[in-house]
């Protein structure tokens, strides 16, 4: 099988003891890319360094993580335009709206989500979202830029099968990774009514491991048990489930 995992932070500390342990078990499954997702400035220079030592398996997004979204936005905002600007990316991501740690930076949030996407589509890049107990504040946002021009993926999908059709609307693949094999995860339920080719693979290492590792530090070779559940879910082969989400490549839309 030949797999992508859409987004993975393999540049953060978790995995400075192993990295490379990491990037070999993975790619021994088949997982060829990864697409790494950005945080803020303080982790930059640790993507880019990863990306120079797996030149032909790394790929970098730009932007600021909703959860960074704090008293130095305006800094940190102009930080990933700079980058934008300077060099090519995949994406602009992970950005998005999280209201389940702190609703103290909503205005501040809204407003980054907002330009961020602005930016994407200005350079004809795709977005990754971010949302967490945020659907409606983030669905707000999409609202004002629904078009052609918008297009990405809804990173770490856990909404119903309304907000799933409702995200499809958008022009947005489900990145679907570890929680679809969570027994309370519920999207198990209803995603074989969402076409595979609407569906992208994703672990968000080292977060969101999935059973029977959940509750340990996540990696991209866990990928493959998303691809068992999803082969489960939808009566299909593991190889379809590669082949159909492989073939979407979210970010050549």
């Amino acid at each position: 099988m030949h797999l992508i995992d859409t987004h993975t932070h393999l540049y953060v500390e978790e995995f400075d003891e192993d990295r490379e342990a990491v990037f070999q078990r993975a790619l021994a499954l088949g997982i060829k890319q990864f697409y790494l997702p950005s945080i803020d400035s303080v982790y930059t220079q640790r993507m880019f360094d990863l990306e120079a030592a797996y030149p032909e398996q790394v790929q970098l997004m730009m932007g600021l993580h909703p959860t960074h979204v704090k008293e130095n936005a305006t800094e940190e905002l102009a930080h990933v335009k700079q980058h934008l600007n300077q060099r090519p990316f995949a994406a602009v991501g992970e950005i998005g709206i999280d209201l389940f740690w702190d609703k103290t930076f909503i205005k501040e949030q809204q407003h980054a989500f907002d330009v961020q996407i602005q930016w994407a589509k200005e350079k004809n890049l795709p977005i990754v979202i971010h949302c967490r107990e945020a659907f409606d504040e983030v669905f707000e946002v999409l609202e004002s830029h629904k078009g052609d021009s918008l297009k990405g993926i809804f990173h770490c999908f856990t909404g119903t099968l309304e907000q799933a059709k409702r995200t499809l609307v958008y022009n947005l693949k489900l990145g679907i990774g570890g929680v679809v094999t969570f027994k309370n995860g519920k999207i198990d339920q209803f995603l074989d009514q969402i076409p595979l080719e609407s569906i992208v693979l994703e672990t968000d290492a080292p977060y969101l491991a999935p059973v029977p590792y959940r509750g340990k530090r996540n990696e991209s070779s866990y990928l493959i048990k998303v691809v068992q559940k999803l082969a489960e879910i939808y009566h299909v082969s593991p190889e379809k489930i590669a082949d159909l989400t492989t073939n979407t490549r979210s970010f050549n839309i």
